[in-house]
């Protein structure tokens, strides 16, 4: 498995980092300081994709340390996970959506992720019995459909996610199956590399239950050739292949950047699904949190540069009380609406907030 080979050679340490980026002492001493809380994994391949003589390199925000994360503003839970935990490593939020956070390990551990406090880290909350996680949602026919999480499913071994899909596909009720990863981003031999994999997945994604990959671009130059070629292998496998961008300060917070993306994820075949706002994550707020009145007009600014099927998008927030669409802006309010929600009888709710232009999150709204 000459994946599994490769993961081991990811910068995990300052001293790997320093092979491919200059770093001052002053710069190390904060880089120690950050991975010995929130640890540092990057894959020689999304490595490469960083410009080393660029401080301010979007990929190297994405997956580099920086200052910003000593500021604790924020929480570690923003979408209430730890209420809608139903056992070690299954959430039921939504009526019909089963989680499954299957790990709690990443190809590459990205900084502004909203799982902070538990990937690359000891935790209870991955799953445990897997058998328990089949039997809630057999017992749940409201459920749908299950999404895979983590961490990253895709670090597991074949065989480990060939169990999750034999032990699942004996429920009648279920539609579809998702796998949340960012590994066609940021380790794409994963998927190129693997005809078991690949196989397994063509196998298991049938005419009446699609499997869906719901992956994350961030940033054009993420759309390179080989993960462009995991994407075709994906797709080749009938595998159904969607994006959730979220918008980022320093990475994509600029029109035509955004554009640009999501012009080239339909051009290689990637659906764009949904715009997440950031959330209010400690250690991420202040770095990579934009307002959402700049948010706004910067989604809609992208938009004019899109067709109609690279503009399909919502840009979301994903609040503790359910997925909220940033619908428009006109006078003094900032009009919303519950795409998801917690509580069913919100689903479609249509509200206002006063605009407040310096407000990131539903909570700093009036």
């Amino acid at each position: 498995m000459r994946w599994l080979e490769e993961l081991k050679e990811n910068i995990c340490s300052i001293t790997q980092l320093e092979d491919y980026i200059k770093l001052s002492p002053k710069e190390k001493r904060q880089l120690r300081k950050f991975t010995s809380i929130h640890p540092m994994s990057i894959t020689r391949y999304y490595m490469s994709l960083i410009d080393r003589d660029d401080p301010n390199d979007p990929i190297r925000r994405l997956a580099v340390p920086s200052v910003g994360e000593l500021n604790l503003l924020g929480s570690y839970d923003t979408s209430g996970e730890r209420e809608n935990t139903k056992m070690p490593g299954l959430q039921h939020k939504y009526l019909q959506t089963a989680l499954i956070l299957a790990t709690n390990r990443c190809a590459t551990y990205c900084r502004h992720c909203f799982r902070k406090r538990l990937v690359g880290l000891p935790t209870g909350e991955i799953l445990h019995r897997f058998n328990d996680a089949v039997k809630y949602v057999e017992q749940h026919e409201e459920i749908n459909n299950v999404l895979i999480s983590g961490g990253d499913p895709f670090v597991l071994l074949t065989d480990v996610i060939g169990e999750f899909l034999e032990g699942l596909s004996t429920i009648p009720h279920l539609d579809f199956i998702r796998f949340g990863t960012r590994v066609p981003v940021t380790f794409p031999d994963r998927f190129l590399e693997d005809d078991e994999l690949l196989s397994l997945l063509e196998n298991n994604s049938l005419k009446n239950r699609r499997i869906y990959v719901v992956t994350q671009f961030n940033h054009p130059r993420e759309i390179t050739q080989k993960a462009t070629d995991a994407v075709d292998a994906l797709m080749r496998s009938r595998v159904i292949v969607n994006n959730q961008t979220v918008l980022l300060r320093g990475v994509n917070d600029n029109p035509e950047i955004l554009a640009e993306l999501h012009n080239k994820l339909v051009s290689v075949g990637v659906n764009p699904y949904y715009l997440f706002q950031c959330r209010p994550v400690k250690r991420v707020k202040s770095n990579f949190q934009i307002p959402l009145y700049r948010g706004y007009e910067i989604v809609e600014n992208a938009k004019k540069r899109l067709n109609g099927h690279s503009k399909r998008f919502k840009y979301i927030m994903s609040h503790r009380t359910g997925k909220i669409e940033i619908v428009g802006i006109m006078d003094d309010y900032i009009y919303l609406k519950y795409h998801q929600a917690k509580a069913p009888g919100d689903i479609g709710k249509f509200f206002r907030r006063k605009i407040n232009k310096t407000a990131r999150w539903l909570d700093e709204l009036e």
